[in-house]
């Protein structure tokens, strides 16, 4: 329990350094992905899910785990669906997401821990009207496959050639779109806001 505990935490913690390095304590550069002149979420997001797709294909192919021993929780599409635009609307106008709220607040962003206030008073309320919300953490159960070849019946390097290929393309499109605007959040822009 206690190794549990501790790998937990550095694990967070080695998480949270790499996302204030990369800027992503800063409201200014999260908010800049909804205007599409940073692209930087999305391109460390887009390469952490491709590399971990493949790396986990690789460790099941050379045998070193098992697909069967792994838990893929149920696809909910319609509650992922509403999550998600609540999660975007607040990370739109609060400028964080639970993840970069603490990263900003230990980093001393006071904006970041006024977010991070909020963002547990909602989740207590949340907890407490649970038994009349429940339904809606349940919507649209996709019972068909568990896992994206399942679904599209193609295998994992089917499934993850084309994740790769998408992942070229939206760092290509990222870099044009940064190019033809204000151009990627600079680290003076993370830490002082945008210049006037």
């Amino acid at each position: 329990m206690l190794n549990t505990i501790l790998s937990g935490l550095l694990l967070g913690a080695g998480f949270g350094f790499v996302l204030e390095r990369a800027g992503f304590g800063s409201p200014c550069k999260l908010t800049a992905q909804f205007r599409l002149s940073d692209w930087s979420v999305f391109k460390v997001m887009f390469t952490a899910i491709v590399f971990t797709a493949v790396g986990l294909m690789i460790l099941e192919k050379t045998g070193v785990i098992q697909a069967e021993n792994l838990f893929v929780p149920p696809a909910f599409l319609g509650a992922a669906a509403l999550g998600g635009a609540l999660v975007g609307i607040g990370f739109a106008v609060g400028g964080y997401c639970p993840g970069t709220s603490v990263v900003g607040f230990v980093s001393g962003r006071l904006d970041a821990g006024i977010f991070l206030i909020g963002l547990l008073i909602g989740t207590w309320i949340f907890a407490g009207l649970f038994d009349q919300t429940e339904f809606l953490t349940t919507m649209g159960e996709y019972v068909k496959a568990e896992t994206l070849p399942e679904a599209f019946n193609a295998s994992d390097l089917t499934i993850n050639t084309v994740m790769i290929l998408a992942a070229v393309g939206v760092f290509l499109l990222g870099s044009y779109m940064e190019k033809h605007s204000r151009g990627p959040v600079t680290a003076e822009e993370a830490v002082n806001g945008p210049k006037s």
